[in-house]
């Protein structure tokens, strides 16, 4: 009898961008190893592969936590090796090793090849298109470059991930083709600044090339864009936007603050006329279009009036989506060497719960004001009796959902779990400040 294959077990912490590097790592474990499903902490695993995120606070201390944790599990015999990557252990590369010498490997975030060799797997350019999904299946986060050239003052990520270099059209083109033969259906683009895209390799920015070459790939419906810097943002996305029907009237734009003061103090290269000028001409372009943003609050040189003027432009603008967090000091940061970080926690929580209490009475004011709207919708999920679904304007994992319940009539002889993955058109019905309710109105 043959040998049964060792466990290999993945647990990926952080943004969207680290998933997709597992991603791309688990196609090479496949004919040596049986993956095991990352949410499942009971089994035992030979090898235990861990991204890390090393962005704020917050996600340092989560990522911290799931070492020792897995440390942990080593201890107990339920973890053979343990092989940390990622942004946290590229950033502390130096400290961490001698802190939990109990991780056999560490690596870092950029160089994904090293993570390959040591799983004992051979590394092969020829694939560098191959993924194996980590969760649903119909939809995928496509990585068009890596790295960022932008220096906001707050930010880690350029000396964490590197300077900006953009994945050539072909090997996206072809990645998306791949995705799309195993079944996905959206494609969500990502990158540290996708609207930088392309500078590097063709000296333009060439998203919305990018974009029109992606919406002709067979299977692909929907693609929806992420984490779009506003400074010398490319109009011709919005063209795409307008008139290519696949291309989600969806824009996921990390603003961060509208006062001069604070934006400047950000690096942010724009201020709060040029914010507002192409919030304008996005609504004007693409009518419909849904913004999303985050914002920073407690950042030095916010004071009183420079947060009241934040709170004037989120109620004038009227963004509907919108997610904040407190400023955090990161070392090595140019905020960190130049400035104080000066505003009490306690002010950063109630500036942090006002501008969400604010949002909230936007985000249910937007929501209602679809009720009684026929959209095409997309399920992700069924239980208990309810699709669980989103449309053109909703985001996986970060937006609010339509709930629509299961219609005996419309879907007879229609096993209701063969329906995630597909669209549907639904009618809105009831709303609230996060999710939408809705009945099916017919099948696609």
């Amino acid at each position: 009898m043959a040998d049964s294959k060792k466990t290999l077990q993945t647990l990926t912490l952080g943004c969207s961008k680290n998933k997709v590097d597992t991603e791309h790592i688990l196609p090479y474990a496949e004919s040596m190893y049986e993956i095991l499903p990352e949410d499942d902490m009971t089994v035992h695993a030979d090898v235990l592969l861990l991204n890390t995120c090393g962005f704020i606070g917050d996600a340092k201390e989560e990522s911290v936590n799931a070492i020792l944790e897995a440390v942990e599990r080593k201890k107990r015999g339920e973890v053979g090796q343990i092989i940390v990557f990622g942004c946290l252990a590229q950033r502390y590369a130096h400290e961490l090793p001698e802190l939990i010498p109990e991780v056999d490997k560490w690596l870092g975030a950029r160089d994904i090849v090293s993570v390959i060799k040591a799983i004992g797997a051979v590394p092969d350019s020829k694939a560098n298109s191959t993924r194996r999904l980590i969760g649903a299946s119909h939809y995928a986060y496509l990585k068009i470059s890596e790295g960022c050239d932008r220096r906001c003052s707050y930010c880690a990520i350029p000396f964490i991930r590197g300077a900006h270099k953009s994945v050539p059209m072909e090997t996206l083109v072809e990645e998306a083709e791949s995705l799309a033969a195993k079944g996905v259906k959206e494609l969500i683009i990502i990158a540290q600044d996708t609207t930088y895209y392309g500078l590097d390799l063709y000296r333009r920015r060439a998203l919305a090339e990018l974009l029109e070459k992606l919406s002709m790939v067979k299977g692909i419906e929907w693609i929806r864009i992420h984490y779009s810097y506003p400074a010398s943002f490319p109009e011709d996305v919005l063209d795409q936007m307008a008139n290519n029907p696949k291309v989600c009237r969806y824009m996921d734009i990390p603003l961060q603050h509208i006062s001069d003061k604070v934006l400047d103090n950000m690096h942010r290269n724009v201020d709060g006329a040029w914010t507002r000028e192409l919030i304008r001409k996005m609504r004007e372009k693409v009518p419909g279009v849904v913004l999303r943003t985050t914002m920073i609050v407690g950042h030095p040189g916010e004071g009183v009036k420079e947060f009241n003027e934040l709170l004037d432009f989120v109620k004038e603008a009227r963004l509907e989506r919108l997610g904040a967090f407190k400023y955090s000091e990161e070392e090595g940061t140019f905020g960190a060497e130049n400035f104080r970080d000066s505003i009490p926690a306690a002010t950063k929580q109630k500036r942090l719960d006002k501008l969400m209490s604010l949002q909230s009475e936007i985000s249910l004011e937007f929501n209602k004001s679809r009720v009684g709207s026929v959209e095409k919708v997309i399920v992700d999920d069924f239980s208990d009796g309810i699709f669980v679904c989103r449309s053109e304007f909703e985001s996986p994992e970060v937006d609010g959902e339509i709930l629509v319940k299961y219609d005996s009539a419309l879907m007879q002889n229609v096993e209701p779990y063969s329906l995630v993955g597909e669209f549907m058109m639904v009618r809105i019905t009831g709303a609230d400040e996060y999710d939408l309710i809705a009945e099916p109105v017919e099948l696609l």
